[in-house]
């Protein structure tokens, strides 16, 4: 019984052995696939590292430098040139008015065609002018008869010289009237005072036509040849001017913008110039007067005005595209030694063509970024290139600036 028992005893130990020694072995397999685990994490993060730092170091990671077209700034000389709305309107508009009143039976005339001086317009009932005439004839005629009575018997001393008097002051008197009636029924019919281009007829046939103010009106009669264009300066225009004012001592040229935008093939010249400023519009009054042989210029139509008077110097000329403009005023992107972009603040001229004006904010040789602007950000890095400034003069884009 008892070796039985210590050879049970050694043979469950073996056992406990054998399985002691294979969690051992378990426990090791473990441990090594964790360490080559961490080994591997350790290897990838090495490996991530150069790259990463490369990128932070601006290295083959960094976006390229974005390219763009820029302009050398250049001073200039430029005549100093204002664009302003402006308003046509007959060198001379003449009213036509009755002189007598009546009941307008005809219109004699086509509305808004040419007509002649002493051509017949209107035609007023002649009817009460023709009766009164008769009668201031046959007035006229009866004292006449007794002025040359009185005169054969005044000179036989038949009658005092009172009786003559008398009756030859009312032979005059009544010849007088006689004109006046004979006047009266040629004013029946009424003319153009003068030639030119005929107006809206304000009254219709079967008006009553009276000679006061408000009632004497029929049309009026516009002269277009030469025209006159209406035309004036604010204080933002004239603040643009040498010496702040537009002075009628120096040559100024006048040239008239058609809708079109065509330049007139007709040179004008101030006619008018007003030395106070109306309250109403706050502006300067002023007008220029243009030859109109074929009538293409009519009364009421609005056009632009170009004057150009005295020069500006050391001023700049930037395409209107690379100009930005918000609450602060206007801006262009220049570019630094670095290739680095830098907003840069101006102040601005007028329109020339396609191009702003630019008063002041560059310096000569300062390269101003013409396109991609919406793409640029403050400090980006670009690869620029110069090109030509674009010249080209655009009439119908020319406009004042603000």
């Amino acid at each position: 019984m008892t070796g039985y028992t210590s050879l049970g005893k050694c043979h469950e130990s073996a056992v406990c052995t054998k399985n002691n020694l294979r969690g051992v072995k378990l426990v090791n397999d473990h441990a090594m696939r964790g360490w080559l685990s961490l080994l591997g994490i350790v290897f990838a993060a090495v490996s991530v590292l150069p790259s990463a730092t490369a990128f932070a170091q601006g290295g083959g990671g960094a976006p390229p430098a974005l390219p763009v077209s820029v302009i050398e700034a250049t001073p200039t000389t430029l005549p100093n040139i204002l664009e302003i709305t402006a308003q046509a309107e007959g060198a001379k508009e003449t009213e036509v008015r009755a002189r007598v009143g009546g009941i307008l039976v005809k219109r004699l005339y086509e509305e808004g065609s040419q007509v002649t001086a002493g051509q017949p317009l209107f035609q007023l009932d002649p009817e009460s002018f023709k009766n009164a005439l008769e009668e201031s004839q046959a007035r006229a005629k009866q004292t006449a008869r007794e002025a040359a009575r009185l005169k054969g018997l005044f000179s036989q001393q038949a009658v005092s010289r009172k009786e003559f008097d008398d009756a030859t002051s009312a032979n005059e008197v009544a010849q007088a009237n006689l004109k006046t009636i004979q006047l009266n029924l040629s004013w029946a019919t009424v003319t153009a005072p003068v030639s030119g281009i005929s107006g809206r007829a304000l009254r219709s046939e079967g008006s009553l036509i009276t000679t006061a103010i408000d009632g004497s009106l029929l049309t009026s009669i516009y002269q277009i040849n030469p025209i006159w264009v209406r035309f004036g300066l604010s204080a933002s225009d004239t603040s643009q001017l040498p010496g702040g004012r537009l002075d009628p001592q120096q040559p100024v040229g006048v040239e008239l913008i058609l809708p079109n935008g065509n330049v007139y093939d007709q040179p004008g010249k101030l006619n008018f110039l007003s030395m106070f400023i109306d309250p109403k519009l706050g502006t300067q009054q002023m007008r220029a007067e243009f030859l109109n042989p074929s009538n293409q210029i009519l009364p009421g139509q609005f056009l632009k005005i170009r004057l150009t008077t005295g020069k500006q110097e050391n001023v700049y000329l930037v395409p209107q595209a690379a100009v930005i403009q918000n609450e602060r005023g206007f801006m262009v992107w220049t570019i630094g030694a670095d290739n680095k972009v830098v907003p840069t603040p101006l102040k601005m001229g007028t329109w020339l063509g396609k191009n702003w004006i630019v008063r002041s904010g560059l310096k000569p040789g300062d390269r101003v970024v013409v396109n991609q602007i919406i793409k640029i950000r403050p400090g980006a890095v670009v690869a620029p290139t110069v090109i030509p400034l674009d010249t080209t003069m655009n009439t119908a884009n020319a406009r004042a600036g603000k």
